[in-house]
């Protein structure tokens, strides 16, 4: 299996408004027993870039997050230091505030700590080649509610509109943007599963012979 180049910083990576993520990366990654080196090479990140990330140098776009939380086996929300509610099964619509960084906004849309994970995105305008593509296991499935969405599975490139949903393989190398100069707002849901392969995410700009 073939594995992208490690990356260094990129535009998906600008500081944002998300909570201090730098403690429970460092935290995450020695819960997994890995090293800075071992953790990098899973994400698909340089060792500097990592470290950067747990030191707060540089904020975490939402791609990056989700692939990061795959990497240690856990929830986007245990990243983001959120206590999980009680078991309370309602996301009520004025509950926590979006989070945003490099254009990419969401909201939580299920509860935390779950093994299946639900938001509301809005996705920015899609730059072509430079967006990151991902392949990890599991399944993802979106539903657009407005705007129009480019998606790219493998080698073909689907065109969404408002009402048109997607369910694939997330092992199909994959990478989402918006055909709309305002983005596009969608429903999203995808697993984690914990394998081996749960750290398995390529650069932006990588090609898709092998994969988010």
């Amino acid at each position: 299996m073939t594995t992208g180049p490690a990356r260094g910083p990129g535009p998906e990576d600008a500081v944002g408004e998300f909570p201090a993520v730098a403690p429970q990366l460092r935290e995450l990654r020695r819960r997994a027993g890995l090293t800075l080196e071992a953790a990098a090479a899973r994400a698909q990140l340089s060792p500097a870039h990592l470290s950067r990330l747990e030191t707060g140098q540089r904020m975490p776009s939402l791609p990056l997050l989700l692939g990061l939380a795959r990497t240690y086996g856990t929830t986007v929300s245990e990243l983001l230091g959120e206590t999980p509610a009680a078991a309370d099964p309602i996301v009520r619509g004025g509950g926590p505030g979006a989070r945003e960084s490099d254009g990419w906004t969401y909201w939580p849309a299920g509860g935390s700590g779950r093994g299946m994970q639900a938001l509301r995105v809005h996705v920015p305008q899609s730059r072509g080649a430079g967006e990151l593509v991902r392949v990890h296991p599991g399944e993802e499935w979106l539903y657009v509610l407005q705007g129009r969405l480019r998606l790219h599975l493998g080698e073909t490139e689907y065109l969404l509109e408002p009402g048109d949903s997607a369910h694939f393989d997330s092992l199909t190398p994959h990478r989402i943007g918006a055909a709309t100069a305002a983005g596009a707002d969608l429903l999203f849901v995808h697993t984690l599963l914990q394998s081996s392969l749960a750290g398995l995410c390529l650069g932006g700009g990588a090609t898709t012979h092998h994969h988010r």
